[in-house]
């Protein structure tokens, strides 16, 4: 079978409960704290932050998962518990009551925050809302787990597909989280992804760092880095299928599998940012190599100017040369072309690095729609990559200039 878009998210794969559940961490009884669990034991990979301030959980995780299993994940929203006093003993006795909830070890725990930094986090929250949220766990609490990780994220992002690995249907399902301070260096974000297929936690983990580089690394809202950016892999192989140990067919076709999940997600999460009204897909071709096709996309859709120009539908197309300009890598710029379109066409706006007569009016109409695709051609090898990012509007200095609040 064709690998398959399907419904259930964190819990379509055999095996997994969530939950979502309000305790106080944010205001108005929003949900705020969620809990993904296995039924069994999961080989796990997880990537974190290259911020070097990090939140407390990411360093209690790594030191739980360091030999490659866990069984659960659980997170609160609302405060990032970083730079907090206490920080790393409130993460530690989360994971002890959690572990002592599910009868497992505290060690078998990932643990993550996500909010504001720099606030006290009180662990009586987590004394009300973790028996609450084991209490709460379902099979099909994938909805109401998604949106307890939300900060300023207005929608939530989930999704998940269907494969079959060595004659056994298998699935992956993922949530995220994320809609600002968004500038990955390894993940971004939150990102918690299951799966039933059984697969070691070194091959896991090589899936994983190969691909956040054409996902989750591939996007951009404002050029922030978080502290608290982790993107975790359960696999508890459920599945039943041969366990994969390394490279072969089955492990291109999880691979291929987890991009779909990763890549999805990752264009939720631009679409999303704060205070976007437009999603901006950058695809680069005729690079040197796909690393300097990837890094050149991720320029121009970092750019401010040329997100602003996005935002004005304004045909600007000399932020994007300059924003290839600037980008690290050992190219020419002398023979770029650049075409922008959207629902309503599309339009050359620059050939051989030279202005391209164009109609204005098409062009602000291409880009007044909602989701606008900028092709670049360097026309000078076989690189290819594709990066995501938004606009930059006036709703997201509001959003951020009282964030706390």
């Amino acid at each position: 079978m064709d690998i398959e878009y399907i419904n259930g998210g964190v819990c379509a794969p055999q095996g997994f409960k969530a939950a979502g559940i309000a305790c106080g961490f944010k205001s108005k009884g929003k949900k705020d704290l969620a809990l993904i669990v296995s039924d069994v034991m999961c080989t796990v990979a997880a990537v974190y932050t290259t911020n070097k301030v990090k939140g407390a959980p990411l360093a209690v995780t790594k030191k739980n998962i360091s030999d490659g299993l866990a069984k659960a994940i659980i997170c609160n929203s609302g405060n990032a518990n970083t730079c907090a006093p206490g920080g790393i003993a409130v993460a530690e006795k989360t994971c002890r009551l959690t572990g002592k909830l599910l009868g497992t070890e505290a060690e078998n725990i990932i643990v993550c925050s996500t909010g504001v930094i720099g606030q006290r986090l009180e662990f009586d929250r987590f004394e009300k809302g973790i028996p609450m949220a084991t209490a709460a766990l379902k099979g099909n609490g994938c909805a109401d787990a998604a949106q307890a990780i939300m900060t300023t994220d207005t929608v939530s992002k989930m999704v998940a597909v269907e494969l079959v690995l060595g004659g056994k249907k298998c699935r992956i399902g993922g949530i995220a989280k994320g809609s600002g301070m968004i500038n990955p260096k390894m993940a971004t974000m939150l990102a918690f992804i299951t799966t039933d297929a059984a697969i070691t936690s070194e091959a896991l983990d090589k899936a994983l760092k190969e691909d956040i580089r054409s996902s989750f690394n591939q996007i951009c809202i404002d050029g922030d880095t978080s502290t608290n950016d982790m993107a975790v892999v359960m696999a508890n192989g459920m599945a039943s299928n041969p366990t994969i140990k390394g490279e072969g067919e089955d492990m291109e076709r999880f691979k291929r599998a987890l991009s779909m999940v990763t890549v999805f997600l990752a264009k939720q999460l631009a679409r999303d940012g704060e205070g976007a009204s437009k999603l901006i897909e950058c695809n680069v071709c005729g690079a040197p190599t796909h690393e300097v096709a990837g890094a050149i996309g991720k320029s121009v859709i970092a750019s401010d100017l040329f997100k602003t120009a996005v935002f004005g539908s304004d045909a600007n197309w000399g932020r994007a040369l300059c924003a290839i300009g600037y980008t690290e890598g050992d190219f020419s710029v002398d023979n770029i072309d650049v075409t922008m379109s959207s629902t309503k066409g599309q339009v050359c706006v620059c050939r051989c690095s030279q202005h391209e007569e164009y109609s204005e009016e098409a062009a602000t109409a291409i880009l007044g729609e909602n989701e606008i695709v900028i092709d670049i051609n360097m026309n000078q090898g076989c690189g290819q990559g594709t990066a995501w990012g938004c606009d930059l509007t006036y709703d997201y200095v509001k959003i951020n200039g009282d964030y706390r609040s």
